[in-house]
């Protein structure tokens, strides 16, 4: 199946695009994604950028799960790392990660799964 969506795959079940619309909810459902996440903060580079809001009810309306964990681009924190974990856990796939350019939501997964590594038990 084609796509316009500049997906890049991070697991089997896990692929990470830079910044999403509204409008590519839709296509993201099409392409059998069970949820979403958004690791953006709204306005994070000016008024321009799609918001939360918009995405998360363009995704409700494709039939999606949606989650909102905004992370800076340059740092997360223990705290933001443990949020992700839990989404991950919780959420249904295939699951869809998106930030600016792909590459907080993939170091968020990383970091993730670091830390289920390092877990005593």
């Amino acid at each position: 199946m084609t796509t316009s969506l500049p997906l890049r795959p991070i697991a089997d079940d896990i692929c990470v695009a830079p910044q999403l619309g509204p409008a590519a909810m839709a296509e993201a459902a099409r392409l059998g994604f069970r949820a979403v996440v958004n690791n953006r903060p709204d306005f994070e580079h000016g008024p321009d950028q799609p918001t939360n809001a918009s995405i998360e009810a363009a995704a409700r309306d494709a039939g999606l799960e949606y989650r909102f964990l905004p992370v800076a681009g340059g740092h997360q924190t223990p705290d933001e790392v443990a949020a992700f974990a839990r989404l991950l856990d919780e959420l249904p796939r295939p699951l869809l990660l998106f930030c600016r350019s792909g590459a907080r939501s993939t170091r968020l997964h990383q970091l993730a799964l670091a830390a289920r590594a390092a877990k005593p038990g």
